[in-house]
């Protein structure tokens, strides 16, 4: 490493190599600010930075009254990405696939249409849609947070509803009232979670998310769009592609 790297780096190289090689397994211990300040001959500022640096590369979780240890390797789950407009019918599949016993939560009320969903939906100017916030879980632990948009006809409003049983898309009921869909377009990107995001999903440190925005076509229109966000280090997204042979 250069000489004109900071300090600390030589500490997060040092301490990552361990973790990889399996000298620091999961689970292990990671030396305390004091003992890194001796073994490295460096600072107690450096020592918190390399600790912060780890951290939030995901390599290390911090336990009150513990201090710092390696961070255990999670299991990628699959995340099938199909047809089916029914979302709580793909997770609970996923799960019971996975020996997890799958709940969800929602709320659905009106709101005000952001820039990208205005978009997406072709709304032409902002205005209200009706949104729906999924956290989906996973023997109870929060696994997937999915919002979806639906456009809506002016006065068509209703009041906020929730619950945790499985609400229709519009999607489905649109295809069960004889509008086909015709068309899913799906983009898949990462990023860094939101604060209240990773509250929601008990994200550590360090963990992006990966967000799939979903929108369902009937001809050239959008009846409906959504973002679902995941943790990148718990799922594995699956796609089937028909040949076109």
């Amino acid at each position: 490493m250069a000489n004109s790297d900071p300090v600390y780096l030589r500490v997060v190289e040092d301490i990552r190599r361990q973790i990889i090689d399996g000298t620091l397994p999961p689970g292990a211990p990671i030396p305390s600010r004091h003992q890194i300040t001796r073994k490295y001959s460096v600072g107690e500022t450096a020592a918190r930075h390399a600790l912060r640096v780890l951290a939030q590369e995901g390599l290390i979780i911090s336990r009150v009254g513990s201090g710092h240890r390696v961070r255990e390797k999670p299991i990628l789950l699959p995340l099938h990405r199909g047809r089916s407009p029914e979302p709580h019918t793909a997770f609970a599949s996923d799960m019971h696939a996975g020996g997890r016993h799958p709940s969800w939560s929602w709320r659905s009320e009106l709101a005000d249409a952001p820039p990208d969903i205005v978009l997406r939906l072709r709304l032409g100017e902002s205005g209200p849609v009706m949104r729906t916030r999924h956290i989906f879980r996973g023997d109870g632990r929060p696994l997937q947070l999915l919002t979806t948009y639906e456009p809506i006809e002016p006065g068509q409003g209703q009041g906020a509803e929730e619950g945790t049983y499985e609400r229709r898309s519009a999607a489905f009921r649109l295809a069960a009232s004889g509008t086909p869909i015709t068309e899913i377009s799906e983009a898949v990107h990462v990023r860094v979670p939101q604060p209240t995001e990773s509250d929601l999903l008990e994200l550590p440190a360090g963990v992006q998310v990966l967000q799939i925005e979903r929108t369902y076509w009937s001809g050239d229109r959008p009846v409906e769009t959504s973002d679902a966000v995941v943790p990148g280090d718990r799922f594995r997204l699956v796609y089937g592609i028909p040949s076109p042979l």
